[in-house]
């Protein structure tokens, strides 16, 4: 028998886009053989890489046609993939990151796995750089504008744990903090209009997990009206591809969103 000691996996497979993203980050691009169809950043990926999965299933055929040595996925709602990818007999790692910490925990290590942890830690630093950045910006300000993140219209779902963190760091005030720590499943984070309509927000901020948001249809809900953020025409969306993908997305694209619109009305009295 012929053995070949390999210091880190040369073939990966990715089903969702965070690990994807974060291979390229770090230069590791090249061991990439299969990507998720959700996959959008960065675009050359899906220019370059076979699409072997969806979000919560994937063709465990296609997959293991690749012959990957790793194969990586996140959270719960992709268990049962894992489980078949695991009974064909394949490497598989599934990250569950819940919160900013938990995100900048990934990219060291996936560089880790892959054996570029020192890229990694510079990746790491620049994002608490500019995490920090936002929290001494937040300190000075005049106000926390009270903000309701929608991470869907129906039912009703508050945004989770990593979107509350950055819109505390944007300077702004989840009226929803405590149930962004719910639970990981959305229908742990999910709320009444009433509840929405007392918390009185002044901005409303929707990502409506890839589909587009509809401004009108929240402004009609009942109630609604009397919210200083649909009084005042504060309902923004962010694409859910920058703020609802636990990976180096939210921690940039994703906070400079949350500051365009909260940072604003923190001088507003």
């Amino acid at each position: 028998m012929d053995l070949q000691l390999r210091d880190t996996p040369q073939r990966i497979v990715c089903l969702v886009e965070e690990p994807t993203e974060i291979l390229y980050a770090l230069g590791e691009e090249d061991r990439i053989v299969g990507i998720s169809a959700y996959t959008v950043r960065p675009p050359e990926a899906k220019e370059t890489k076979p699409v072997v999965s969806a979000f919560i299933g994937g063709s465990v055929d296609k997959i293991r046609a690749l012959e990957p040595d790793l194969v990586i996925g996140f959270s719960d709602i992709q268990a049962d993939l894992a489980r078949d990818l695991i009974a064909a007999g394949l490497q598989v790692v599934v990250f569950n990151q819940r919160s900013v910490q938990d995100i900048l925990d990934v990219v060291l290590t996936v560089g880790r796995l892959v054996g570029a942890e020192q890229t990694a830690r510079g990746l790491v630093a620049s994002y608490e750089a500019r995490l920090e950045a936002a929290r001494e910006t937040t300190a000075a300000q005049a106000r926390r504008p009270r903000v309701y993140f929608e991470e869907w219209g129906d039912p009703l779902c508050v945004g989770i744990r990593w979107v509350s963190e950055l819109i505390e760091l944007a300077g702004g005030e989840d009226v929803f903090a405590e149930r962004s720590l719910a639970g990981p499943m959305a229908k742990d984070r999910r709320a009444t209009h009433e509840e929405v309509v007392v918390a009185a927000p002044d901005v409303i901020i929707a990502s409506w997990c890839g589909e587009p948001v509809d401004a009108d249809q929240i402004r009609g809900r009942t109630g609604f009206d009397a919210i200083p953020a649909v009084a005042n025409d504060q309902i923004h969306e962010i694409d859910s591809s920058l703020i609802l993908q636990p990976g180096p997305a939210a921690l940039t694209d994703g906070l400079d969103a949350l500051e365009r619109i909260i940072r604003p009305l923190a001088d507003r009295r």
